[in-house]
Parts: C-alpha cells; sequence; structure tokens
C-alpha cells in the first residue's frame, strides 16, 4: 500500500501549468463595454448648420491700408503702400503715423471702434516667399493694426450662393 500523491481519483487530473483564462476574459469584456460606451461620447459634435456661401467680399473702406508684397531682385522684398514702394522701416512709420492720425480725428484712442478702425489689406504674388509676406504683417501688427487680411482672386463663380 503505497501513498499516492494527487488527486484520490484519477478522472480529476489537473496540470500546474493550466492558465486560469476566467478573470481575463471577464477583464477584456468590461474593457470592451467601456469603449462601446466611450466611443460614441468622443465622436459627437455640436449640430450646427453651415451657411452655404463660398465666397464673402470684405467691403472695403476708404481708411483701409492697401498693400502690395512680391518678390525683388536678389532675394529681396519689395513692398508698396498703395502704388508708392517703402522700405520696412517706412512702412512702420507710415501705418504708426495712419493710426495717429486716427486717434487724433476721432478724439482719443477711447473712441477708436471696430468700425472706424483700419485694416490692413496685403495683396501678395503666388510666388512671393513667405518671409516677404510675413514680414509686412508682422511690422503691420507692430504698428497697432488689427486686423490684417489678405485679398485673393476668387476662382469662377466663386460669388455665387448656391
Amino acid at each position: 500500500m503505497g501513498m499516492s500523491v494527487g488527486p484520490a481519483d484519477g478522472d480529476d487530473d489537473v496540470a500546474i501549468s493550466d492558465i486560469n483564462v476566467i478573470p481575463l476574459a471577464d477583464t477584456m469584456l468590461v474593457m470592451l463595454i467601456i469603449f462601446l460606451v466611450t466611443v460614441p461620447v468622443i465622436i459627437q459634435t455640436v449640430p450646427v448648420k453651415l451657411p452655404n456661401v463660398r465666397f464673402e467680399a470684405t467691403t472695403t473702406k476708404p481708411e483701409n491700408v492697401s498693400l502690395t508684397v512680391r518678390n525683388g531682385p536678389g532675394g529681396s522684398c519689395e513692398v508698396y503702400w498703395n502704388m508708392t514702394k517703402v522700405s520696412q522701416k517706412e512702412l512702420l512709420d507710415r501705418a504708426v503715423n495712419k493710426l495717429e492720425t486716427l486717434v487724433k480725428d476721432v478724439g482719443g484712442v477711447e473712441n477708436v471702434t471696430e468700425e472706424n478702425m483700419p485694416e490692413a489689406h496685403i495683396r501678395g504674388d503666388v510666388d512671393t516667399r513667405y518671409k516677404c509676406i510675413g514680414a509686412a504683417i508682422i511690422t503691420m501688427q507692430q504698428a497697432g493694426f488689427q486686423r490684417v487680411g489678405f485679398i485673393s482672386e476668387p476662382p469662377p463663380l466663386a460669388g455665387v450662393r448656391s
């Protein structure tokens, strides 16, 4: 009568290397439910109806500044205030003078509003390097212009409302 190590009957033999997969399956199911609940919340956006206008023209006011920027010879930049070619310093001086004149005309800084504040409109050639246009933008912002925009040529029928 020898002593046997292990279960009393031979049907319930369990190997030590077997892994209990029930906790793994439970964890995976819980994670699946969490993902199914959170993904629709993440994807949701606020429903809005966007306008059907393809192009909205900017109204040009007489106090707006029209700048033209293009490449110059030898990698330089050419900037024109209306039709007058100006250097970077002259551009800054003219812009500051324009705003100082506006402040005097309206009777003080407190009277400057969105309606009477001039805008800078930049017309850049298609092949103009970014550094030229960027320098003009920074100069106008340093002078105090809050709105600096670009004038573009719309594609054909761009102003048509659908």
